[in-house]
């Protein structure tokens, strides 16, 4: 006999996927808005976001699940604003570290507080949020 877990449940499968879908939507139209309050475009603000410490481009697009190529705009961009510089890669002379300036690490700060003010997961209470978390971690893993 199959268990409850084991039965296709398609109407709830799409139920899922369509609330995920609209929070996914939700949490890319706040980002976008508060990007756009910087000066910043939404890829941008998630590759600032992203440089949580120094990393090569082709980390940086794998972490955004885009190109690199499309990553290289992004940087350029960014560089030339002033919010991060190109080093060489210690361990790999073929390789450049995309890291933060001062006025890049203070402008991330912002942005990071920006973000969390007023996010479309606020109304979840820290536990509920560390739930869901694990239930999409969870569900991610194949």
């Amino acid at each position: 006999m199959a268990t409850e877990r084991e039965t296709p449940r398609p109407l709830a499968d799409r139920q899922v996927c369509g609330l995920v879908r609209d929070v996914a939507s939700q949490i890319e139209a706040h980002l976008r808005a508060r990007a756009a309050t910087l000066g910043l475009t939404a890829t941008q603000a998630t590759a600032l976001c992203e440089l949580t410490h120094p990393m090569t481009l082709r980390d940086l697009a794998e972490r955004m699940s885009c190109e690199p190529s499309n990553i290289t705009f992004v940087a350029d961009r960014l560089e030339g604003q002033g919010y991060l510089e190109r080093h060489p890669h210690p361990d790999d002379r073929r390789a450049k570290q995309l890291i933060l300036t001062p006025k890049g690490t203070e402008l991330r700060g912002r942005l990071v507080e920006l973000l969390s003010t007023d996010s479309p997961l606020a109304p979840l209470a820290s536990e509920e949020q560390d739930v869901l978390r694990n239930l999409l971690t969870r569900a991610l893993i194949r």
